[in-house]
């Protein structure tokens, strides 16, 4: 898919105020570490993760979306009145029903004829509400958008840490079976926003999708029980290994893909922004991508993985940050367990 009419106009984002170590998580998983002989320091080691941040608890998602999302607007040098859509695309939300984005829209008074919407698609979701919006905008039924999402990662990682410290005491639980927790004490927290509109100031190019749901088993969350188990705490299994290598032939198919769309040879990024996973996921996809490191903007180590937050929060950084110049070629590749992958190009300005 092309675009000739989307423009990315702006970025909004807010940081969590509380700062987790992994070395804090790992004091607090001692009986566990102890019992299976694990060595200190081996999540960071393993997952590239220094350290996330976490929402203070009982902050519903919206709270900071609705700060993201105006301050977005405000930097597009818009007003919400004249925002005609807004779609909420983190995993994370306020209530099953109603959708985030009615709540989120609401406090920041859009006009009565604008889109609201969730849109959930694990890791991949702020893109495809990107592509969702700009599809509006090239057809010319809209005039701008906003895409937010806001991910609280602490209830899942204290869950985890409680889950994993019950393992510690069940005598019939081995090694192998505490290994696909892991993963879900590497993510974190974070909101953004991205305000899009008619035009070609920072123009959005175009993308590709690409999924192979055949591995969909390979990250799955407990099952989604609705109103009937409301206090349930939030647990993920994930096997990490075959799905990082799943993953990473995923992305190298929709990087070709992305190439031959766009027109684009192997050296036309001159900056690459992907969900961030973990350092053994970013060396793989860059090497089955043929990409250089150098061109990653790495959030990885601070705030870990912050699931549909993660690369648009790297972007926004980075424009903040001094990471961007004005004319680059900016590649976006997002991939989310499913498997789903979305690639997108953009020119920076």
């Amino acid at each position: 898919m092309r675009y000739a009419h989307v423009s990315l106009a702006s970025f909004g984002y807010q940081l969590p105020p509380r700062v987790v170590t992994s070395a804090a998580l790992e004091d607090r998983l001692a009986p566990l570490y102890e019992r299976f002989k694990l060595r200190p320091g081996r999540l960071e080691l393993m997952s590239g993760v220094r350290e996330r941040r976490f929402w203070e608890p009982g902050q519903p998602p919206s709270a900071a979306s609705v700060a993201s999302a105006r301050l977005a607007i405000e930097r597009a040098g818009l007003t919400p009145d004249r925002i005609q859509a807004l779609v909420h695309t983190s995993v994370c939300r306020d209530y099953l029903e109603p959708a985030t984005a009615s709540i989120v829209a609401g406090q920041l008074g859009l006009a009565r004829d604008a889109f609201v919407f969730d849109l959930s698609n694990a890791c991949l979701g702020f893109l495809n509400g990107i592509l969702t919006v700009a599809n509006l905008i090239e057809l010319g039924q809209i005039e701008s958008a906003v895409v937010v999402a806001t991910e609280d990662g602490g209830p899942l990682v204290e869950a985890t840490v409680r889950d994993l410290l019950a393992m510690a005491e069940d005598p019939e639980v081995d090694r192998k079976a505490i290994k696909p927790a892991f993963a879900s004490l590497t993510i974190g927290s974070g909101s953004v926003a991205a305000v899009l509109t008619r035009g070609t100031t920072r123009p959005l190019l175009g993308g590709v999708v690409r999924q192979s749901t055949e591995h969909s088993h390979l990250c799955t969350s407990a099952p989604d029980r609705g109103f009937a188990d409301t206090q349930a705490a939030p647990l993920m299994e994930t096997d990490s290994e075959t799905m990082l290598h799943a993953g990473c032939a995923l992305a190298a198919e929709t990087w070709g893909a992305l190439k031959e769309e766009l027109d684009w040879a192997q050296d036309t990024p001159t900056r690459v922004f992907t969900h961030q996973v973990g350092s053994a996921h970013r060396r793989l996809l860059f090497g089955s991508l043929g990409l250089d490191e150098g061109l990653d903007y790495a959030t990885l180590p601070s705030w870990g993985n912050v699931g549909s937050v993660s690369l648009p929060l790297s972007l926004a950084l980075a424009a903040d940050e001094g990471g961007l110049t004005s004319g680059d070629t900016v590649a976006l590749l997002g991939i989310g367990s499913g498997l789903n992958c979305v690639m997108l190009g953009a020119t920076w300005a």
